[in-house]
């Protein structure tokens, strides 16, 4: 017979066979006893730990939302923070050159977006460039921070460079080679003529007027010649947007111009900077120039055609490795260029090279383009912040600001009347070529990238006269910026809706549609199956 260990309460009954029988259970031990009464003890205390922990998670709920995206994004900052001043001391102090790069960047960002937010009806953003440059003036010129922000001249040299290869590289990717086999003549001379002219004329002026030698009085006219893509370019759209211009193709005529301007103004520029700072006789510096020139387009062309080849496109992320290749050889051509002696053929490889590239990738250059452009987006407000930093103020003379105005006004008036006379056998209107003039005024982006470098080097070069005509270059740079790209932008949403004529979409085209053409349609559609059959 097996033994059952059976748990029944006290008084019990069990049935056995057909009988039921009172069980009597006999009381427990005592150490049983203890034993329950501590287990029943502890059952209390976890359950009331328990019930305390949930209500008290009810009450204090974990951090979520955008106070924990902030806690987090300090934490971060502050970790990396922690990282680099572990690793570099006092750079990324208060005087170091981190912090004062750190602190420039975002003020830049800053005041880029706080220029952006002014927007005028019926009128075109403000180009946020010039919140950029204004921060960095102010960072500059202020007692107490400028002490703080410090940024070596080295530094900030290298980093304007940088910032140059990436824009020729965007110029370079932005040219079309369909558009460049039917460009008109209106269109290359709009491209051609203002440019030189300007450039030559404030040559000439700055000559007289502030004492420049000719080879810098050029450097000067070509700095101030380039018409700025950061102010036409978003100025165009929201006009071709509205359909002011479009039928006579004006928005897209200035956008295509505008590239062939800036590419003519950076070569005048590069190949008077290496005349100016070659050694020697006249025409062993212009020999150099013409050798710089041809040198930059060689080396474009074989890098170009590397690039082509290179990386195959079998390989895992394309895309991102030819933006690495790409940045990387236009920003070595640049600073190669320095070490060689050759500082203007620097530029127009970056050019050649990249043109070529998007030439040999056709259409998957797009994505590329994208990616350089996300690169420039870092680089705008540390260009323009570092641009505006090289302003002192209080070693301005008022005589420089007034003469140097005076250039400026003077190149932008004959500007204005040889663009007019340009475009007159364009087949516009006197409105039109007038609003064309005006369009063809601002300046920004090119003065930004190359404004510096003949400061940049002067101070290489360690000649006082040199550095002297450096800072004027780049006060009337400075200058052209503030007063050109806010004035050209206003003319432009100013003069667009009252000067252009505005093409009206037709209702059809993204509504409702004829029924005559739907029969039209039909028929023709059984015309031809009539004639398949």
């Amino acid at each position: 017979m097996t033994n059952l260990h059976t748990v029944v309460k006290r008084g019990s009954k069990v049935q056995v066979g057909q009988e039921e029988k009172e069980i009597t259970v006999l009381p427990r031990s005592k150490t049983d006893l203890a034993a329950a009464a501590e287990m029943k003890m502890a059952a209390l205390e976890s359950s009331s730990c328990c019930s305390s922990c949930i209500s008290l998670k009810d009450r204090c709920p974990r951090p979520q939302g955008l106070f924990s995206l902030l806690i987090t994004k300090v934490c971060l900052f502050a970790l990396l923070f922690g990282v680099v001043w572990s690793i570099t001391g006092s750079e990324c102090l208060p005087g170091g050159n981190l912090f004062g790069l750190v602190i420039l960047f975002i003020c830049s960002v800053l005041g880029g977006k706080l220029v952006g937010m002014i927007q005028l009806p019926t009128l075109p953003p403000f180009p946020p460039l010039l919140g950029m440059l204004l921060a960095g003036l102010v960072l500059r010129n202020v007692p107490y921070i400028t002490d703080a922000v410090f940024i070596d001249t080295h530094w900030s040299a290298a980093l304007r460079n940088i910032a140059l290869s990436i824009i020729l590289t965007r110029a370079g990717l932005g040219l079309d080679p369909s558009a460049l086999s039917r460009l008109k003549a209106v269109c290359l001379r709009l491209a051609i003529g203002p440019c030189v002219v300007e450039a030559s004329i404030v040559a000439v002026v700055s000559h007289f007027l502030l004492g420049l030698p000719w080879d810098w009085g050029f450097i000067l006219g070509f700095v101030l010649a380039a018409v700025s893509p950061a102010v036409v370019v978003p100025s165009m759209l929201l006009l071709q947007r509205e359909g002011y211009g479009v039928e006579k193709g004006i928005p897209t005529l200035l956008m295509a111009a505008g590239s062939f301007d800036d590419i003519l103004a950076i070569t005048g520029f590069s190949t008077c900077l290496g005349i100016a700072f070659s050694t020697g006789s006249t025409w062993m510096n212009i020999l150099k120039g013409l050798l710089e020139v041809v040198g930059g387009v060689i080396a474009g062309l074989v890098l170009g055609l590397f690039l082509c080849c290179f990386p195959s496109k079998d390989q895992e992320e394309l895309v991102l490795r030819r933006t690495l290749m790409l940045l990387g050889l236009s920003i070595f051509s640049v600073f190669f260029s320095h070490v060689i002696g050759f500082a203007g053929a620097g530029g127009l490889c970056t050019l050649v090279l990249a043109f070529l590239a998007a030439l040999g990738w056709k259409t998957d250059k797009a994505p590329v383009a994208a990616m350089v452009g996300q690169s420039w987006d870092v680089f705008q407000p540390l260009l323009f912040g570092l641009i505006g930093a090289e302003i002192t103020i209080s070693t301005l003379s008022p005589n420089t600001v007034g003469l140097g105005l005076a250039c400026i006004s003077i190149g932008l008036v004959i500007r204005l009347l040889v663009t007019f006379g340009l475009v007159h056998f364009g087949g516009f209107n006197l409105k039109e070529k007038l609003f064309i003039a005006v369009a063809w005024l601002p300046k920004a982006t090119v003065q930004a990238a190359i404004g510096s470098k003949a400061l940049d080097m002067a101070r290489e070069k360690g000649d006082d006269a040199m550095i002297k005509f450096g800072l004027d270059v780049l006060t009337l740079a400075v200058l052209a910026i503030l007063t050109t790209a806010p004035i050209g932008a206003l003319g432009i949403g100013l003069a667009g809706p009252r000067l252009l004529a505005r093409q009206v979409k037709d209702e059809t085209e993204g509504g409702a549609t004829n029924p005559s053409s739907i029969g039209i349609g039909r028929e023709k559609d059984n015309v031809n199956l009539e004639t398949k059959l």
